[in-house]
């Protein structure tokens, strides 16, 4: 009985055949294109990986090392991008201007695809924000994160700092600006919030459902996000 012919011998035919044509890259791409309708063959994609989303036990232990340092600063800053979801490149460009104590949102200023956008933050932060907004008032700083040398704070000055309280707290994995945003969003999409009412402050972008997200208003995406937030782990 004659073997089953490999692979090798194979593309050693396919090759004979070819090889006059002097085919390139795209050329073999396509026949192989062909190739694969004609024998009514799925194209296999592996599985997109999910990325890692920090447990509430987690964030509770990470910022507890926050808290134990007792800098305001820093307990100002990592707050808000928990409690907000913005990127660390929106985060970094945000004036003390931008802040609305009254509302309880920020102004995110050119955020991705040079948009503007509303985030709100929980009334119970409001206080602690304020404080923190009147001491860089006398400061005279322009930016809410500023540098003791009036400087606003860089993306990988900010990365550092997640990095410090991640070694300090003992976590496995490294805290990123992307996984607490991933954190605050997934977190409430298991209290049952629906897309159109996170994406408004979110700045996700969804071609699928902009006609939805655009008859939404902040105001509709405060009032979930301010029943669901009293629940938050910090």
């Amino acid at each position: 009985m004659e073997s089953t012919m490999t692979v090798k011998k194979k593309a050693k035919q396919i090759a004979k055949l070819l090889r006059s044509e002097r085919p390139d890259y795209f050329y073999l791409k396509e026949i192989f294109r062909h190739l694969r309708e004609e024998l009514d063959i799925k194209v296999q994609t592996q599985p997109k990986k999910l990325p890692y989303v920090p447990s509430e036990e987690e964030i509770k232990n990470y910022y507890e090392s926050v808290w134990h340092t007792q800098n305001i600063k820093h307990m100002v800053l990592i707050k808000i991008m928990i409690y907000t979801g913005v990127r660390v490149g929106e985060l970094i460009k945000i004036k003390l201007e931008d802040v609305n104590l009254n509302k309880c949102q920020i102004k995110v200023v050119q955020g991705k695809g040079s948009k503007d956008r509303i985030v709100p933050f929980p009334n119970d932060f409001r206080e602690v924000l304020a404080a923190y907004i009147k001491n860089c008032e006398e400061n005279k700083n322009t930016y809410l994160f500023e540098s003791n040398w009036k400087k606003g704070y860089t993306d990988r000055g900010i990365r550092k700092i997640l990095l410090h309280y991640t070694k300090l707290s003992g976590m496995k994995h490294t805290i990123t600006p992307h996984k607490l945003r991933h954190f605050l969003f997934t977190w409430m999409k298991r209290r049952g919030i629906d897309d159109a009412l996170i994406q408004p402050y979110s700045g996700h972008d969804s071609r699928k459902s902009l006609e939805i997200y655009s008859k939404l208003s902040i105001t509709d995406a405060q009032n979930s996000y301010n029943k669901a937030i009293g629940e938050f782990p910090i």
